[in-house]
């Protein structure tokens, strides 16, 4: 089909939908084309989305019938396209203007292409990272690094051949697609999911007797709250995996009681493609906000600014080197080689071994807050206030501060129907952090904006109270 529209090779192709079965279609056909492909996160705003598909100059977009109106608003800024194909999955009405992608594949030759050849560093998909303070990076992956990764995570993560996987978070996103690859590696079965609701979700897991499934902390966290959860029967469940974020301790010890199997992080960044740490259920007693070990296909460190490799306990950049690292920065040769000195790739995150080898994250560079001659660990902070029973989200962020430089600040969504002050948390943090680390101020909001991966964004919170204590 792709063919048929003079899509060659190397051409780079848009795809914007929901998770469905047509997005597995579209993503895996225009791999196996050596075609490009650009899975669109259609969350963005329109300038983003306007950025991203002409920065790659796609030469056609597949859209989902429900987002067409949506890109309809800015299709006037989008010259480079030349093929606008909708997906018809809601029954919304679409333009006469678009091709439609089942008459298309209908009347396509059904043959195999046995005349391309694809190269390991060959350009697979370019995924655009979230553009919180600048425009969205585009991240170009290739064949070899999603091969790569898809099976030492398949190892790592214990997904069983033949097994059944699920797909809830945006298939458009790194993490899902390499799960969803894992599993298919390894001839398994990818249930799709286009919503998430608790109970529907728990009642199809029992059903298909799903062997692995991989949540946001925040999901994992929700289906806590479902009825007579303790009843169902889930004895088919080899792994559960979480990312994104840490989980709380209380909350995770009472998941594994439901689940009755082991829980494993899995981290890693979309330049990596992505994961590349897994922190697994035998050290889940540690405390702290553990990234644990890297993949088998991936060597991990801690470097100064130096470039010298650091010893365990010592804090500095996490580092990796794989065949999973990113090809470029797709137009962007100057913050390629920013991130790629020294011969590996920086993360920006800071860390260090502990007496077990097993990763700890301790912040983002750059949200690391630095007040009154102290660096504090935004994510400590964090984990200590989420472990609150009436909190149901919080970010920490550093406000500038005429005294401490910084003023360490709690940005906390609490539970619905609950009553919970500022002195309620503060009292709690005292009880378990340092003085300086525990927040000058707690902010109570009914929601904070999230990235399409539920990561709350601190750049716009820092913007709308800089002027907080000034």
């Amino acid at each position: 089909m792709l063919r048929a529209l003079n899509i060659k090779q190397g051409d780079r192709v848009a795809l914007a939908s929901p998770n469905s079965i047509e997005f597995a279609l579209v993503i895996y056909g225009c791999m196996k084309a050596g075609v490009v492909v650009v899975p669109v996160n259609y969350l963005q705003g329109p300038s983003d989305l306007v950025f991203t598909l002409n920065h790659c100059e796609a030469k056609a977009i597949f859209i989902e019938d429900s987002l067409v109106e949506k890109f309809e608003e800015c299709k006037h800024e989008l010259n480079v396209l030349k093929h606008w194909i909708s997906i018809p999955v809601t029954g919304c009405n679409v333009p006469d203007s678009y091709l439609c992608f089942n008459q298309l594949l209908e009347s396509a030759a059904d043959k195999e292409n046995e005349d391309l050849i694809i190269s390991d560093r060959d350009p697979l998909q370019i995924l655009y990272t979230s553009g919180t303070t600048s425009k969205p990076k585009g991240v170009e992956t290739s064949h070899l690094a999603l091969f790569i990764n898809s099976l030492s995570a398949a190892i790592e993560l214990g997904i069983k051949k033949e097994g059944i996987g699920t797909s809830v978070m945006p298939m458009f996103h790194c993490a899902q697609h390499l799960i969803s690859t894992s599993v298919l590696h390894m001839s398994g079965t990818v249930l799709i999911f286009r919503t998430f609701e608790p109970e529907d979700f728990v009642k199809i897991i029992e059903k298909e007797k799903v062997n692995f499934i991989f949540l946001l902390p925040l999901m994992w966290k929700a289906l806590l709250e479902v009825p007579n959860i303790e009843k169902y029967d889930f004895s088919a469940l080899d792994t559960c995996m979480y990312a994104m974020a840490p989980m709380d301790k209380p909350s995770l010890l009472r998941l594994k009681a439901i689940f009755k199997c082991p829980f494993i992080l899995g981290s890693g960044q979309t330049e990596m493609t992505p994961v590349t740490t897994v922190f697994h259920d035998k050290w889940s007693y540690k405390d702290g906000n553990y990234w644990g070990e890297a993949l088998t296909t991936t060597d991990q460190a801690v470097m100064d600014d130096n470039g010298v490799i650091l010893p365990d306990g010592e804090i500095g950049e996490i580092v990796w080197r794989s065949p999973s690292a990113m090809n470029s920065y797709y137009k962007d040769p100057e913050a390629t080689a920013e991130v790629s000195t020294f011969g590996w790739h920086h993360s920006g995150d800071l860390g260090y071994f502990d007496e077990d080898h097993q990763l700890m994250f301790v912040d983002r560079k750059k949200d690391m807050i630095k007040t009154g001659g102290e660096n504090v660990a935004s994510v400590k902070v964090e984990r200590v206030i989420m472990s609150h029973p009436s909190v149901a989200g919080v970010t920490v962020i550093g406000l500038p501060h005429p005294h401490w430089t910084e003023a360490v600040t709690a940005i906390v969504i609490p539970k619905p129907n609950v009553n919970i002050t500022e002195t309620d948390i503060i009292k709690m943090c005292k009880s378990e952090l340092a003085g300086y680390e525990v927040p000058k101020r707690i902010l109570f909001v009914d929601d904070i904006t999230k990235t399409a991966t539920g990561k709350f964004l601190k750049a716009p919170l820092r913007e709308k109270y800089a002027n907080l204590y000034l």
